[in-house]
């Protein structure tokens, strides 16, 4: 086999060990959080979750700022050494000092904007967070670079069930929202933990930010976009906790939890793998073209019926799994789940870009999102909750097809590409869920309805699947066939 060869089969045997770690520890993570936000939703209401939700974005934004686009931009660097791993660690611990400082003398402010005067020591407590983060982004580029997906996979899932057992204790003994904050803290805690023991690296006094200086033109426009995804992400929580009472907040938060949970099941699967894959192909557009169209036809075979099949679920998982007091965010959820599945699409070309060094295209999508999004939002706000969260899907769906123009002046990906490999899956899972709704209409127990309809939905999919002979459904049976046999 010539040298070509050995490197496609090499980078194909990575990249399915890593989608393999990466699957594992996301579906893991998922189903712990399902597991955990059962028992917190059980023992809070939803104005209690709407107090620490409330806080969100700026939890979120202050970790953007602090890592500065640089964890990035260290994957994305060839030739690695220590000095740009030490240079990165310590311009991040200075950052996010500095963000905590300001953050903390804004307490007042942000408690100020909400109403909610409670929100001064909490968000101050919350914010802990980010400056423990920072401590691990080097560790963590580390661990990406050499897609160890296992690791990162372990030290996950013990950071989840660390901080949410302590949570659920917290709440059970009337701590309120401090169980979810706490949560928050402890969990950044004990993944900084584990990165450090998996790489064994340490950083070192001898400091020089040469390295920073170089990489600032990269990292920069990752930092800003960044930014703006996490605003358009949570853009709606902070509206919704300027307008409306802190109970319609917590719905919210609820339905967008149950989303967020299922698309990131896939979408961190991808995000852990992509780049790094991308980046060994970058002198190949060809090669580039058949990886970037397999990494879309997985991420949608994973994504839609995933997600699809949340919303048509939705009523009794909501019902069953945390009780009446939340069904207000089931209508909420079910339009979420629907854009929720092209988030992950975003994903691949996301990485795509920043595996060529297209921060800028990145950043300027990005910035070109959220203004349309926020006009539409606004557009809406007179007529509810509702058809704001609709307007907001509606954007976040249609707004694919920009990535896809800059995809193909990229590297040639055409749409028809985009279409035939998008598509089948979609219409797919939009038909078994439509004849799983329909074969289970008459069943009026809601445990046995939920029951049937996830089973009756993954056997359909799965008949269809096989029945067109897709090629991704194969890779993956063949794979866990091969994990098996080594076993």
């Amino acid at each position: 086999m010539n040298n070509e060869g050995l490197d496609n089969q090499n980078l194909k045997q990575k990249t399915a060990q890593g989608l393999f770690w990466s699957f594992l520890s996301s579906g893991g993570m998922q189903l712990l959080n399902l597991i955990i936000g059962i028992f917190l939703a059980r023992l809070l209401s939803p104005g209690e979750y709407g107090i620490v939700g409330m806080l969100a974005i700026f939890t979120l934004l202050a970790n953007n700022l602090q890592e500065s686009g640089f964890g990035v931009a260290l994957v994305n660097i060839k030739d690695i050494e220590h000095s740009d791993y030490n240079a990165v660690f310590w311009f991040n611990v200075g950052m996010s000092l500095l963000l905590y400082a300001i953050l903390f003398c804004c307490a007042p402010l942000i408690a100020a904007f909400f109403h909610q005067p409670c929100l001064v020591s909490l968000s101050r407590f919350v914010f802990l967070g980010f400056i423990i983060a920072s401590l691990c982004i080097s560790p963590n580029a580390m661990l990406v670079r050499g897609l160890k997906m296992k690791e990162k996979a372990i030290t996950s899932l013990s950071a989840l069930i660390v901080s949410g057992t302590v949570a659920v204790i917290m709440a059970i003994n009337g701590f309120s929202y401090w169980s979810l904050a706490t949560q928050q803290i402890l969990y950044n805690v004990v993944i900084c933990f584990g990165r450090f023991y998996y790489t064994r690296w340490c950083p070192t006094l001898k400091v020089d930010f040469t390295p920073v200086r170089q990489m600032f033109s990269f990292s920069y426009k990752v930092l800003i976009t960044a930014v703006l995804t996490t605003i358009n992400n949570n853009v709606l929580t902070v509206i919704f906790g300027r307008l409306f009472p802190a109970q319609a907040v917590g719905n919210f938060t609820q339905a967008n939890k149950w989303n967020t949970m299922a698309n990131q099941m896939v979408t961190n699967t991808m995000a852990q793998v992509a780049q790094p894959v991308f980046t060994q192909v970058t002198d190949d557009k060809e090669r580039q073209r058949r990886v970037f169209g397999k990494m879309l036809r997985f991420t949608a075979f994973l994504a839609f019926p995933a997600l699809f099949g949340l919303a048509l679920v939705a009523p009794q998982v909501i019902l069953l799994a945390i009780g009446d007091k939340w069904v207000d965010s089931i209508p909420l959820l079910q339009i979420l789940c629907i854009s929720g599945a092209f988030i992950p699409l975003y994903t691949v070309y996301q990485n795509l870009f920043l595996s060529q060094g297209k921060s800028d295209t990145y950043m300027w999508l990005s910035i070109g999102q959220i203004a349309i999004m926020l006009t539409a939002v606004l557009a809406c706000h007179a007529m509810g909750i509702r058809t704001m969260v609709i307007a907001f899907a509606c954007i976040n769906i249609l707004w694919l097809l920009a990535w896809q123009v800059f995809a193909y002046r990229l590297i040639g990906y055409r749409f028809f590409s985009m279409l035939r490999d998008l598509l089948p899956f979609m219409l797919i899972a939009l038909a078994v869920m439509a004849l799983t709704y329909l074969v289970t209409l008459h069943i009026s127990n809601m445990l046995m309805l939920l029951v049937s309809r996830v089973l009756i939905a993954a056997a359909l999919y799965f008949m269809a699947m096989k029945l067109l002979r897709a090629r991704i459904l194969e890779d993956c049976i063949e794979f866990i066939r091969s994990k098996k046999s080594k076993s």
